[in-house]
């Protein structure tokens, strides 16, 4: 089942960065003695919250020159004397201890992406000149990976959750839909019903405030790629004064409701999907043939024939229609992607589902055993639910599922079907669609990419806009989710000497 998102994918709608596709360790307990980090003086002056601002953080090597360590904040900072979480934390400590200006936080969005995982893969998502000049830390958002995790389902009903069909047209189709999406919500709150209400970004903005005065940072330099985007837009409103070198690369808009959300979405993975077939069409041999309206018709009949007729697999799973939808878009995040679609498309053309599924199973992060390596998806629910204030009936869901395949005939269906756990979601909204314009900031660098599917270029443009001090570079005739080290040198070098030497880039740079 799809779910607004501001990131990766039809059916999880999760982007985990380019960190997605690594397989990063988690902490363990190897190598250097503990540490602590340095004190900040002064703290912020709410006296009730000053045992979590004055903890010292206790880090120890946890392998590859990381450090680990776990971070206690308030369950609800309207009640900051009562239960506490945990917060996960990883830093790769300044390559160049002479050269060091601080701490750079990283998160590679979601909602659900793991900040500790995308730390681990620093050398993979970073230059040099940030390593060399910055200690990289990564934070599992609360309800997040290892940061008091919601876990809302079992595997079985999880792998249950994702087979929903992501266009149900008949009265059976669509009472099946529902019937999943109506177990969700109340499953949350009965396993977690304590993090349920408290897990909206508004909190983790309020958690990031904590961890930069654990980190002995006067102010916060931050990196939010896709959802990342939004934390780092909340916590500018919340804290300007303590805002320090922000850069949102993929940015969420956050006036948009989640129907203009998830619509946006749905064109913009039209639009990349037309994009691959014209790629493709100037490859040898592409399965979608030499005309991309063609070839874009070709893969939504196969979609539309997967419904009623999944296609075998030697996993010994069929392929299904949720699947395949899963396995296209995630392909569509990164250009570098594009040519497995091809031999995925071609295989599930000729009958062999596999490497469609293995597509999907990736993204998902199915295992082969049916389990799945982490919460994202759940947590990805939780947060989106909880975050914003407007759900809607399955027959408003319904209307809006034909509405929208209109403009976005293969995906309009599924990002609408999507949204519809949160009409039951048992929490009350956390906040709404406001325009954020954070005043008394320094410059923040907001950066967009012309193709971006999973956060159209658009909505970099507003907030751009919307914030006093908003800074837009832009990636003309780039493709993909996200700019920064995806292949853009004008776009790193920008960036870098924003981090690096502190110049600002031009308002309206465009690299191409």
């Amino acid at each position: 089942m799809a779910g607004t998102n501001y990131s990766r994918g039809v059916k999880r709608l999760l982007v985990l960065g380019t960190a997605a596709v690594l397989a990063i360790s988690g902490c363990s307990s190897a190598d250097p003695a503990p540490t602590t980090s340095p004190a900040v003086s002064p703290s912020p002056n709410d006296p009730t919250l000053a045992a979590f601002y004055d903890q010292q953080l206790s880090w120890s090597g946890c392998g590859g020159k990381f450090e680990c360590a776990t971070m206690k904040v308030p369950l609800t900072y309207e009640q900051p004397d009562g239960d506490t979480i945990d917060i996960d934390v990883v830093r790769l400590p300044a390559q160049d201890p002479s050269k060091r200006l601080g701490s750079l936080v990283i998160n590679p969005g979601g909602p659900g992406g793991s900040g500790v995982e995308y730390a681990r893969a620093a050398r993979a998502v970073l230059t040099g000149d940030l390593i060399e000049h910055y200690d990289v830390v990564g934070f599992d958002p609360r309800g997040v990976g290892d940061s008091t995790p919601i876990e809302c389902l079992t595997d079985a009903q999880m792998n249950r959750f994702l087979e929903v069909d992501p266009n149900p047209e008949s009265d059976e189709d669509v009472a099946a839909t529902v019937a999943v999406a109506k177990r969700f919500g109340p499953r949350c709150e009965r396993r977690a019903p304590d993090l349920t209400p408290n897990i909206g970004t508004p909190f983790v903005a309020r958690d990031l405030d904590i961890l930069r005065q654990t980190l002995g940072d006067e102010q916060l330099n931050y990196l939010g790629k896709s959802y990342g985007t939004f934390i780092g837009a909340i916590y500018a409103d919340l804290f300007p004064s303590r805002v320090g070198k922000l850069v949102l690369d993929g940015a969420v808009d956050p006036k948009l409701t989640t129907a203009e959300v998830s619509k946006g979405q749905a064109i913009g993975f039209e639009v990349a999907l037309k994009r691959w077939a014209q790629w493709c069409a100037e490859q040898k041999d592409c399965p979608a043939g030499d005309d991309p309206d063609a070839g874009v018709q070709k893969i939504a009949d196969l979609l539309q024939q997967l419904e009623t007729q999944p296609i075998p697999a030697d996993t010994g799973r069929p392929l299904t229609a949720a699947q395949a939808t899963n396995g296209i878009v995630g392909s569509l995040y990164s250009k570098d992607s594009w040519e497995g679609l091809i031999y995925a498309l071609q295989g599930a053309f000729e009958g062999d589902g596999l490497g469609l599924q293995s597509l999907s199973d990736w993204l998902t992060e199915r295992q082969p055993d049916g389990s799945f390596a982490s919460n994202a998806t759940q947590a990805m629910y939780a947060v989106n639910c909880i975050d914003r204030p407007d759900r809607w009936s399955p027959e408003q869901t319904q209307e809006q599922a034909e509405q929208w395949s209109q403009e976005a005939p293969v995906f309009g269906a599924a990002l609408a079907w999507g949204n519809l756990p949160c009409y039951y979601w048992p929490a009350p909204a956390v906040d709404s669609p406001r325009a954020i314009a954070a005043p008394g900031t320094p410059p923040i660098v907001v950066v967009g990419t012309e193709y971006d599917p999973a956060t159209p270029y658009p909505w970099a443009v507003s907030l751009a806009d919307q914030l006093d001090s908003g800074v837009l570079v832009s990636w003309m005739g780039g493709d993909g989710h996200t700019a920064y080290y995806s292949g853009s040198r004008c776009i790193d070098k920008a960036i870098d000497a924003f981090y690096v030497e502190g110049t600002v880039p031009e308002d309206g740079l465009e690299c191409r």
